[in-house]
């Protein structure tokens, strides 16, 4: 089975893929346009994706909106983690902006929203989070994004493997919760 992804993050197509091939799914990628993601929360932006990816390839589409929500910045940069800053430099901002700020004050917490819509208009919608800290410095090379500053312990995502992190982040978790809704959705829809 093909399910289209909707991101152009590569980043997120690899942990996809990885999360994905297990189900029997095999993810692939198109060019296709990026819709403006205009909603006001995580799920919003998940479907709009995956809706967009849809109807322009006609194939059942995945999405995924996912973010950091540091509690010190009030829950910011939120649903705006991928534009918060200057490409290269969102991680810097983020270590400026808490530059000071005590260990018990840098909490945080991951969210993915994933968003499956299927030709026929149904969908599937599945939600993880983590928690954890902000680190006071970038830590590891592995991962993607915001992963080397975010402490869960003593360790960030970018100093973990792609398999521990899959048990421990917000993706791994909302692909579980995903794994589940589309297993019961397919059985009940065998033709599919």
């Amino acid at each position: 089975m093909q399910f289209v992804i909707a991101t152009h993050n590569k980043g997120k197509l690899v942990e996809f893929e990885r999360l994905l091939g297990p189900m029997g799914i095999e993810a692939v990628t198109m060019d296709i346009s990026e819709p403006e993601e205009d909603g006001a929360t995580f799920a919003e932006n998940a479907f709009i994706k995956a809706q967009a990816a849809c109807r322009e390839t006609g194939l059942p589409a995945v999405a995924d909106d996912s973010g950091l929500c540091v509690d010190y910045l009030d829950g910011a940069p939120g649903i705006y983690s991928a534009r918060f800053a200057e490409p290269g430099k969102r991680r810097l901002t983020v270590l400026e902006k808490l530059e000071g700020v005590p260990k018990g004050q840098r909490g945080a917490h991951f969210v993915s929203a994933v968003c499956c819509v299927f030709p026929n208009g149904d969908r599937i919608d599945a939600e993880g989070k983590c928690f954890g800290e902000i680190a006071t410095e970038s830590r590891g090379e592995n991962g993607f994004g915001y992963d080397s500053i975010f402490l869960q312990g003593e360790v960030t995502f970018g100093e973990i493997s792609n398999e521990e992190k899959d048990k421990r982040s917000h993706r791994g978790h909302a692909f579980a919760d995903f794994e589940k809704k589309l297993r019961a959705y397919l059985a009940g829809n065998p033709q599919r």
